[in-house]
C-alpha cells in the first residue's frame, strides 16, 4: 500500500488500522495502570492488618497475663531487633496494668553495641519507673549485644544447649594493599586529616592508627564488663575467661553465673509469673516497611558498604 497517493479505499484502512493499534496502547495502559492501583491497595491493606495484629487490642479486658518482646537476628538499626522498636514494646508491655511481668525473649548473635546499650538502660528505667519483674529467656543464641540486654533482667534463664557469653568487641575488615602492588594498581587516597583514611583496606597498615582502634574497643569491652557486673552482681563467678570473648552451652552459663535457671517461656509465665496467658508486645515490621527498607537499602548498600567499618558486640 502507497502512501504518497492513497486512494479513500486505502486512506480508511490506514485510519483503521492506526485506531486499532491506539486502542490497544490505551488498553494495554489501562491494564498496568489498574496492577498498580492493585498492588498499591494490597499492600496498604497489608500494612494496615499487620498494624493491627501487632498491637494489643484497647478494647480487651485488663487480665493478668505475661508480656512478651521478642529481640531476634541482627541487633542493628537497620534491622527489627532495633532500639526503637523494641523500646517502644516494652513502654507498652510495662504500662499495661494487666501484665504482671515481662519476659524478653532472645535469639540473637549480637550486633550494635549501642542499640543493646539503648534498649538496656530502657529496660532498667522501666523496672525502676513499674516495679515489674523483667525475665530473659535465652533461647538457641543469646551472644554478645543479646547477652548485653539480658544481663538487665533480673534472672536470665536459658536452655540447657542454648549458646552464651560472648561478652568481647570486635572490629573486623579486609587489607588488599598487597594484592594491590602484585597487579600493579596504585591507592590514590586525599584526604583533609591526617588521621581521615584511618583503617582504610586498601592502603598499609599504620600501627599508631592501629593503636588508637584497640583503644577505643578495650574501652567499649570495659564497658561491657561493667554492665554484665552490675546486673549479675555477686551470682557471677569471675574466671579468666569470663570476659575473654569465649560462649558457653546453657548449662555452663548457669555454672557461671551468667545464667541463673534452665527452662522456657511457658515455664516462666506457668510456675514463676502464674500468668499462663502470654500476650505478645514486639512491634512487627509489616511488609510495606520491609519492602521499603529493601528498596532503599539496594540503592544505597553499595555506598554505604565502601564506607562503614562497623563496631560489633559479637
Amino acid at each position: 500500500m502507497s502512501l504518497e497517493d492513497p486512494t479513500p479505499a486505502a486512506q480508511q484502512q490506514l485510519i483503521a488500522e492506526f485506531a486499532r493499534a491506539y486502542l490497544a496502547e490505551q488498553k494495554r495502559q489501562a491494564r498496568w495502570r489498574w496492577f498498580w492501583r492493585v498492588l498499591f491497595a494490597g499492600l496498604l491493606l497489608s500494612s494496615l492488618w499487620a498494624t493491627h495484629q501487632s498491637m494489643p487490642s484497647a478494647t480487651a479486658p485488663v487480665t493478668p497475663h505475661t508480656a512478651l518482646v521478642e529481640v531476634r537476628g541482627e541487633i542493628a538499626t537497620e534491622s527489627e531487633a532495633n532500639a526503637d522498636g523494641l523500646n517502644a514494646a516494652l513502654v507498652s508491655a510495662f504500662e499495661d496494668e494487666g501484665a504482671k511481668a515481662v519476659v524478653i525473649r532472645l535469639n540473637s548473635p549480637g550486633g550494635s553495641p549501642v542499640q543493646a546499650g539503648l534498649i538496656h538502660d530502657e529496660i532498667r528505667r522501666l523496672k525502676a519507673k513499674h516495679k515489674k519483674k523483667v525475665y530473659a529467656v535465652c533461647e538457641e543464641m543469646c551472644a554478645s549485644a543479646a547477652f548485653y540486654i539480658a544481663v538487665a533482667a533480673d534472672e536470665i534463664w536459658v536452655d540447657k544447649a542454648s549458646v552464651v557469653g560472648s561478652i568481647g568487641v570486635l572490629m573486623d575488615g579486609f587489607g588488599f594493599n598487597s594484592v594491590m602492588d602484585k597487579l600493579g594498581v596504585e591507592r590514590r587516597l586525599m584526604t583533609a586529616g591526617a588521621n581521615k583514611g584511618m583503617l582504610d583496606p586498601f592502603s598499609p597498615r599504620n600501627e599508631q592508627q592501629e593503636a588508637y582502634a584497640q583503644a577505643m574497643l578495650d574501652q567499649i569491652h570495659q564497658q561491657f564488663i561493667k554492665v554484665v557486673r552490675e546486673g549479675r552482681g555477686k551470682r557471677l563467678k569471675e574466671n579468666e575467661d569470663t570476659f575473654s570473648g569465649l560462649f558457653w552451652n546453657g548449662e555452663q552459663a548457669v555454672q557461671l553465673g551468667l545464667a541463673d535457671h534452665l527452662g522456657s517461656l511457658d515455664k516462666i509465665a506457668r510456675d514463676v509469673i502464674k500468668a499462663e496467658d502470654v500476650i505478645d508486645y514486639t512491634v512487627k515490621e509489616n511488609l510495606a516497611e520491609r519492602l521499603a527498607k529493601r528498596f532503599g537499602a539496594s540503592i544505597g548498600a553499595g555506598a554505604v558498604q565502601a564506607m562503614r567499618s562497623a563496631v560489633t558486640l559479637r
